[in-house]
């Protein structure tokens, strides 16, 4: 049955690093280019990893080779250069075209990545804050037709000469937290004096993130926090009928395919694309004459956030580094990659999927709409054979069904694995909650120096923290003599009573043991 409002189509693949997404993408593409099919016949595969958007770089960025791409058009995959800036409001936008291009030319869009927040914001609309790169010209500050709003103009009103001038005169590029954390503590502050509620979302180490979100007061006029309440109020409507696979493998049939990877990279050349990348960056600060850019240390900036790049980096850049240096360097990009492969795989089940599922729950004025997304899990901790039987094969017949509109099989059905991960709670999607998670808070007692505070995530890991030998041992150091010892003295009071305790329990008869 077609839906009652039809959207156009579209695939997603989505998944941790090092599962075959790419490889399931052009096994789709090339069976619908030989099924015969007189619509949807042919596809075309739109880059989501927000790393092999940059040119070159193919080993650390890991992109498929173009001999195994099998002549499927691949579209927004090494095009922009590595020492730019490309962020998912930009890529949306990019994407969106080539999704229209791919339509109009009758051809299924298979969207393919592990940058899966990139995927949510291309299939949900409004449900980004603006940032700089998405602002239209009339809505700059500049424009006269824009208007400040009134909780934005007070808290300009009330911010002290020193934030006025660092307001009206930003910098070009963020502040290194390393190199001056004086000037990124002062970006924080007043980013905190005048939206705090987002300042709450960021450590103010991270200076770009900080500079983007007051660059947004500056273009638009309105706090960050205005944008993403105004946003709740929007009813989730997905841009595209979706069908979503997520191609999962277990962490621990996983993680020995990583650390192989790791391996074959570096046979592959990844140190000479760190060297080359080291180049190119030394070039472009002689020739800018700006002897302070070194964006080749700032890991959170472009290419330079990817995994490898960080710890060779640093391995090349030593003068005296060996052997025992080379085997860290390894060691630290391994432990990096599985750690990013956890986040992924969070990221998917706590955000994507509960976006997934409240989209189906939509009405439009009051009209109960027919599902528009449809997620499946496909199990490929197993690979040869049972990549055939549990992947590809199961993947292209969901396919031709969603595409046919037909009707699809349950996806809890599919697998005990599809069974356990498919079936998340239901979460807030409002983006407004992102206000009240995930906030940074500052540990008065692990915080040495006033204008580089220590911060961590309040919630568990705040709770951790406290109970780490760290914040024990520098609580202690806070203390006079005095209060350490009594300190002591009640512990050993506490302990000679709770073993004075376990005595009488004994003598009753009540002991556990």
């Amino acid at each position: 049955m077609m839906p009652m409002k039809a959207l156009r189509p579209i695939i997603a693949i989505c998944g941790t690093t090092g599962v075959g997404k790419s490889n399931l993408a052009v096994e789709i593409a090339l069976q619908l280019a030989s099924s015969g099919r007189q619509t949807c016949k042919s596809a075309k595969v739109i880059n989501a990893d927000a790393m092999q958007v940059y040119a070159g770089m193919d080993v650390i960025t890991n992109k498929i080779p173009f001999s195994e791409r099998q002549g499927i058009e691949h579209a927004l995959m090494g095009f922009k250069s590595p020492h730019e800036q490309y962020v998912v409001g930009q890529w949306v936008k990019d994407a969106l075209d080539e999704i229209d291009d791919a339509h109009k030319k009758d051809q299924v869009p298979i969207v393919v990545g592990g940058t899966s927040y990139w995927i949510q914001h291309l299939l949900f609309p409004n449900r980004l804050a603006k940032d700089l790169d998405s602002v239209d010209q009339e809505e700059r500050l500049t424009s006269p037709e824009l208007e400040i709003s009134a909780e934005l103009a007070l808290s300009l009103k009330l911010l002290p000469s020193e934030l006025q001038r660092l307001f009206n005169c930003l910098p070009e590029t963020a502040p290194s937290a390393d190199s001056d954390p004086g000037e990124a503590f002062q970006l924080y502050n007043l980013l905190k004096a005048l939206d705090d509620r987002v300042a709450a979302r960021w450590h103010w180490k991270d200076t770009r993130k900080v500079l983007r979100s007051i660059r947004i007061i500056q273009e638009t006029g309105r706090k960050p926090s205005e944008l993403i309440q105004a946003q709740s109020q929007d009813i989730i409507r997905p841009r595209f009928r979706t069908l979503c696979f997520w191609v999962y493998s277990s962490p621990e049939a996983l993680r020995p395919r990583l650390d192989a990877r790791v391996d074959r990279m570096l046979e592959q050349g990844l140190l000479d694309e760190v060297r080359t990348l080291q180049v190119q960056i030394k070039d472009l600060a002689i020739s800018s004459d700006d002897a302070t850019m070194d964006p080749a240390s700032d890991y959170t900036f472009g290419i330079f956030q990817s995994i490898g790049y960080r710890e060779f980096h640093k391995y090349l850049s030593s003068p005296n580094a060996g052997d025992d240096e080379f085997s860290a360097a390894v060691k630290n990009m391994k432990t990096s990659t599985r750690q990013y492969a956890k986040r992924q795989s969070s990221w998917l089940r706590n955000k994507l999927l509960p976006m997934l599922y409240a989209a189906n729950d939509c009405k439009d004025e009051g009209e109960v709409l027919e599902p528009s997304t449809f997620t499946y899990l496909l199990d490929a901790t197993e690979l040869n054979e049972s990549w055939t039987k549990h992947v590809r094969d199961p993947a292209i017949s969901i396919t031709n069904k969603f595409l046919d509109h037909n009707s699809l099989p349950d996806p809890l059905s599919l697998s005990d694995v599809a069974r356990e991960l498919l079936a998340v709670p239901l979460k807030d999607t409002d983006p407004s909650a992102v206000l009240n998670a995930r906030r940074k808070i500052i540990c008065p007692v692990c915080t040495t120096n006033p204008v580089q505070p220590f911060m961590v995530e309040e919630g568990e890991e705040w709770r951790l923290h406290q109970k780490s030998r760290i914040h024990r041992r520098r609580g202690y150091s806070s203390l006079s003599a005095a209060e350490i010892e009594e300190r002591k003295r009640q512990g050993r009071l506490k302990k000679r009573s709770g073993s004075e305790h376990r005595l009488e329990l004994e003598s009753d008869g009540l002991s556990m043991s």
